[in-house]
């Protein structure tokens, strides 16, 4: 199996530490290592370096070089502009097409928590032998624990089969980013799981879909896949590329697609999504204080409980009677919140991109 890790996106609820320029995949959130970094060591020792790949933009190719000097370049993949994932994952399946077609290949976020390593590169192992054996897509999916609307959730029927402890699923269908109320409906029936966004097929399986269910993206992907076979010009590449729609692959090919063509393992490997600064200070476990406080850089505390403090900044950063706090201190920018309003940093980054004054710090 290839490896495909994505390191293209922004992160937007990370803010102020992460930024367009350099995005949350590329820093320390967790422990001293990227994330990206991070996402790479799991499968060191057990793919090759080979069959490893990183999928990305041209924003973060610089990012990418100085954290990881030894990655080998042609294993990069740079998508010629930022387009969303219908975009960048049918370039990334075109790309291998023209090297392994039909090798199956999974599509790994770079910016993922993964708590149980092993018991991860169990489930994938599981994957390609039903890949290989089916002609299936693979999808994994997590149980959820709360209602969430910015997660995906996978409808399973019954269930298939159980390999060494790794449980494979029926898929009745895909809803993407539910509001709050469907979301409840949907853990409370026990048949819906979280979308982990780990796809794993073959490029040429993946190409097919897309122009069976996504035409529009299909057609100016086929001409951009020729141009990469004949090595053409990066210039009419990115002229291609970019009149393919920017739509998510969940809503352009995953909901349309019939569930006899998909099987969901059930992940449960200790996952989680690290979209908020809240999701995060519930998942750095290892790094809590005595008082439920995750920080990092130089902080006093008096009577500080259940709070994120992160300075960036070189600054001494002191906190009294703070509970339940968001505190992100880098030179340029300063963000306070509470922890059950994490995910409103979104509209704060949609605030800013409205003055030109602020966009300085997107």
């Amino acid at each position: 199996m290839n490896i495909i890790i994505l390191a293209g996106g922004s992160g937007t609820r990370l803010w102020p530490m992460s930024r367009s320029k350099k995005s949350k995949q590329f820093t320390a959130v967790i422990g001293e290592k990227t994330l990206l970094e991070t996402t790479l060591n799991r499968f060191a020792g057990v793919y090759p370096k080979s069959k490893i790949f990183i999928s990305t933009t041209p924003q973060c190719i610089n990012n990418i070089k100085k954290i990881l000097p030894d990655f080998p370049e042609k294993n990069i993949i740079v998508e010629p502009e930022r387009r969303d994932t219908a975009a960048a994952m049918g370039y990334v399946a075109g790309f291998m097409s023209l090297i392994e077609p039909d090798e199956p290949m999974v599509f790994i976020p770079s910016d993922h928590y993964i708590r149980n390593t092993a018991k991860f590169l169990e489930v994938l192992k599981v994957a390609e032998e039903n890949i290989k054996k089916t002609g299936k897509l693979i999808d994994v999916g997590i149980v959820p624990e709360t209602p969430s609307t910015a997660l995906g959730y996978t409808n399973i029927g019954k269930r298939i089969s159980n390999q060494a402890g790794i449980e494979i699923y029926e898929f009745l269908g895909h809803k993407e980013k539910p509001v709050y109320k469907k979301a409840k409906e949907y853990i409370k029936s026990g048949d819906y799981l979280w979308h982990g966004n780990f796809y794993m097929w073959t490029p040429k399986f993946f190409l097919q879909a897309f122009k069976k269910y996504a035409p529009e993206v299909y057609s100016p992907l086929e001409k951009v896949i020729k141009l990469l076979e004949q090595k053409g010009e990066s210039k009419e590449i990115a002229q291609r590329y970019s009149e393919i729609p920017r739509v998510m692959i969940d809503y352009a090919v995953t909901e349309k697609m019939s569930p006899k063509d998909i099987l969901i393992i059930k992940g449960e490997f200790g996952w989680s999504d690290i979209g908020d600064w809240n999701v995060l200070h519930k998942k750095a476990t290892l790094e809590k204080d005595e008082s439920g406080n995750v920080f990092k850089g130089d902080w006093i505390n008096l009577d500080t409980t259940q709070s994120l403090i992160y300075s960036y900044s070189g600054k001494v950063v002191a906190t009294i009677g703070v509970d339940d706090m968001i505190i992100v201190d880098t030179p340029d920018a300063l963000l306070v919140c509470p922890k059950g309003r994490s995910q409103d940093v979104k509209k704060i980054v949609e605030e800013m991109k409205k003055s030109k004054k602020r966009r300085k710090y997107l």
